[in-house]
């Protein structure tokens, strides 16, 4: 199972490559890695996905927890929360499909913000779920290159779990 952890650091030289270097030592891979400034001056937040089974990230957010410069962390994977990404894709657009993509692009909502005689790039936004869906409908036409920014995470403070939400949308249709 893939986990979400969000990290509150101090900004000081090297707090990255202590918590890389334990993620080494204990033999996990780091999915997505996203770090920037926190709500306060001086502190950053990194939200990582790291692939593990419950007891493992459990014992992973004690030792992170133990590191200097580590002011809070958090499992954030089954808690309520507001995950998004960002993704630049360049996309095959001939004469002939590029109106398509155009339209496929909408339904997205993303953004073209590059044309080529031969090819599109799109800007888009939002849960890591619609980062794959519009991967799978654009494959089609042949995708030339992609950039992904990483998961970022906050929890909701409403407490509404939108995962459980739409579990009972898909029910009742």
């Amino acid at each position: 199972m893939k986990h979400t952890l969000s990290v509150l650091v101090e900004d000081e030289a090297g707090v990255l490559s202590r918590i890389s270097g334990l993620f080494a030592r204990r033999g996990f891979n780091i999915e997505s890695l996203a770090v920037g400034p926190a709500e306060q001056l001086g502190i950053s937040r990194i939200t990582m996905v790291v692939p593990g089974d419950r007891q493992d990230i459990e014992q992973l957010t004690k030792q992170l927890d133990k590191l200097v410069n580590i002011l809070q962390v958090q499992d954030i994977t089954e808690v309520p929360s507001v995950e998004r990404e960002l993704m630049l894709l360049k996309v095959n657009a001939t004469s002939v499909t590029r109106s398509e993509i155009l339209e496929l692009t909408n339904i997205f909502r993303a953004k073209v913000v590059d044309v080529a005689e031969d090819s599109l790039t799109l800007e888009v936004a939002g849960d890591p779920g619609k980062m794959v869906a519009i991967v799978q409908v654009l494959n089609k036409f042949g995708i030339r290159e992609i950039a992904r920014t990483g998961k970022i995470a906050l929890t909701r403070e409403s407490g509404v779990n939108t995962e459980f939400l739409k579990s009972l949308e898909a029910k009742v249709f």
